[in-house]
This record gives structure tokens, sequence and C-alpha cells, in this order.
């Protein structure tokens, strides 16, 4: 890792723990495009945070799990959860995605949300008390060097985090490692149009902003494919700049080989 890498590392986890520091004190997380909510009144931005959930997510949390929402989508709910299931969370911030899919996966279920800021799991972990939800663990890391077991995880879910990413070949390798055979993935991220070269993306909005670092549609499914995913769907849902989409991507590691049954199998 280069000492810019380091540095934009670092760059990013400033401007996040600054936004947990700010709703933590009851006033303003500044997301990560640019518009804003305040720990007493939400305001709905129809692109980026809070504004993507609907009003019975958004009622069910407390007000600073709601107001530290900094992604572009909703992944608990495009994952399709269900009951029982065990849940990574990549780059949980407030706890807003963990704690909405600790509530879909129930008693029997578990998630697990990994950040790699004090401030943001501080207040990841007050917001779970305060909504009374028990079946949640959030742990410090990085999604390049997840810190949990192989073959652990059902359902790895992410909200506008992967495009931050100094190293997204690291990320998917780590994502496909600790899902379980036949795991999948529901992730919200910020993705270019195939045309769009790295400068012009960075003309579009900075690295900490979201859009520097995105890749395009096909270095998704290039990344995705060379970390073993298979079954991968990418699906813009709005633009967020020029030639620049929130997209959700769907995927799924490959199910356990049958057992060999006889000689005939086995041969």
């Amino acid at each position: 890792m280069t000492e810019q890498d380091l540095e934009l590392r670092e760059t990013v986890r400033e401007r996040y723990a600054a936004a947990a520091v700010a709703v933590s004190g009851g006033g303003t997380a500044e997301d990560c495009c640019g518009s804003s909510s305040a720990g007493g009144v939400i305001e709905l931005d129809e692109n980026f945070g809070a504004g993507l959930y609907g009003s019975a997510d958004r009622d069910a949390l407390p007000i600073q799990a709601v107001a530290a929402s900094l992604g572009c989508g909703n992944p608990s709910a495009v994952a399709e959860l269900r009951a029982g299931e065990t849940v990574l969370d990549l780059g949980s911030g407030g706890g807003i995605d963990a704690l909405l899919s600790a509530r879909r996966v129930g008693a029997t279920g578990k998630v697990f949300g990994l950040d790699m800021t004090d401030e943001m799991l501080d207040l990841a972990r007050a917001n779970a008390v305060r909504a009374g939800v028990g079946n949640v663990e959030f742990v410090k890391g990085t999604i390049e060097d997840i810190p949990l077991p192989g073959n652990s995880i059902d359902v790895v879910i992410s909200n506008c985090v992967i495009n931050l990413s100094i190293d997204k070949p690291a990320v998917f390798a780590e994502i496909a490692r600790v899902l379980v055979p036949g795991g999948r993935i529901g992730i919200a991220d910020v993705v270019a149009d195939d045309e769009l070269t790295v400068a012009q993306r960075g003309e579009r909005g900075d690295y900490v902003g979201c859009v520097a670092g995105a890749l395009s549609f096909g270095e998704y499914r290039t990344l995705l494919r060379a970390a073993g995913f298979e079954q991968i769907e990418i699906e813009p849902t709005h633009t967020v700049a020029d030639g620049m989409s929130s997209a959700i991507i769907r995927a799924t590691v490959p199910k356990a080989a049958a057992p060999c049954c006889g000689t005939d199998c086995c041969s």
C-alpha cells in the first residue's frame, strides 16, 4: 500500500468520523455527496441518505441512526434477507442497514457491522441499544481485510462504501472468502458508465464524495468474476452525476459440489 493510498484512507476515515461526531452531538452530518441531515429534523434527499428508505424503516429506528445514513440505496431490502440468516454489512457507519437487517433476519439470525471508524462504531453501538436490537455486533476493521472467518456469512450487504476502497480486488476477494457456498451479495454503490475514464469520473466529484473512486459497470463485473462470483446483476436505480448512477449489485458464489455418491462420479 502506497503512502498516497494510506493518506486517502485516512481522509475517508476523518470525513466519516466527523459525521459521526456531529450526529452524536445532535448536529448535522454532511453525507458523501453534499446534502445533509440533522439530528433533530431529517432533510431528505431523493438520491442519497435517509430519503432512500421508506417511512416505515425510518420510523422504526432511532433518529441518530437515520441522521447518520450516508449511502446511495437500501441494500438490506434488495438483499431479500430471510429469517435465520447471518449477514455482514461492510462499512456499517451509524448502523441503519445493520439494524434494519437484524430486524429482517429475526432472533435466529445474526448481523455483523464492519467499520474502520471508532466514532461510527460508537454511534452504531449506541443506536443498537436505543433500538433494542440484540442480534447485531459491530466490529472494527477494513473491508479489504475482514476480521471474520471464512464460510461464515450468508449475505454481504454494503451501502455506497466499496467505491471508497483503495483496493477493490481485495474487497471482492474477502467478500467471497467469508461467504458460505451459495452465499450472495446485495450491494448499493455508485457505478460509472463504461465510456467514462477515471479522469472523467474525478471531474464529477471527489474520492471522499463517493464519485472519483467508482468502478464502471464493466469493471464491476470483471472484478466480481475474478473473485469467483456468478449470476451477476447490476441494475442502475437513479442518476447521481452525469454518466454515473447509484446501482444495485447482486451476485452469488458457487454452491458446494455435490458429495460423491459412487465409483462413477469419483472416477
